[in-house]
C-alpha cells in the first residue's frame, strides 16, 4: 500500500461524513430552529473535507498545519450543530444516526489533533537542539 493511500482514505472518509450528515438532515423535523441548525451542520460537515483537501494541496508545512487545524475546528464545530438539532421522542432510528455521526466526526477530530500533536512535538524535539540553557 502506498503512502498517498492513506490520505485519500481520509478524504474520501471526509467526504462520506459530509454526505451522511446532509441525509441526515433531511430527516430532521422542519422546525425554525431545525432549519438554521441544519445550515450550519451543513457548512461545517462541508468544510472538514474541504480544508482536508486544502492542506493536501499545502504549498508549505505551515499551511498544510494552518489547514489541518480548520478542519479539527470544523468537526468541533459539526459536532456541536450535531448535538444541538432537535429530534422528537418517535425518532429513535434519527437518534442513533446521530449518535454515529457524534462518534465519526470526534474520530475525525482526534485524526486531526493528533497530526497536529506529532507536528508539535517534532518542533518542540527541534528546538530543543538549539537551546543554548543545555
Amino acid at each position: 500500500m502506498q503512502n498517498t493511500q492513506h490520505e485519500y482514505d481520509l478524504e474520501d472518509r471526509t467526504l462520506e461524513f459530509a454526505k451522511r450528515i446532509r441525509a441526515f438532515v433531511k430527516k430532521l423535523s422542519i422546525t425554525i430552529a431545525n432549519i438554521e441548525d441544519s445550515k450550519q451542520l451543513i457548512r461545517s460537515s462541508g468544510s472538514v473535507g474541504a480544508n482536508y483537501i486544502e492542506a493536501n494541496e499545502a504549498l508549505s508545512k505551515k499551511d498544510f498545519y494552518h489547514r489541518i487545524k480548520i478542519s479539527r475546528k470544523e468537526s468541533k464545530e459539526s459536532r456541536y450543530w450535531l448535538r444541538l438539532v432537535y429530534i422528537s421522542e418517535e425518532q429513535n432510528e434519527l437518534d442513533n444516526e446521530r449518535n454515529n455521526l457524534i462518534q465519526e466526526v470526534t474520530e475525525l477530530m482526534k485524526i486531526f489533533g493528533s497530526i497536529i500533536t506529532k507536528k508539535d512535538k517534532k518542533e518542540n524535539k527541534n528546538m530543543e537542539q538549539y537551546d543554548l540553557n543545555v
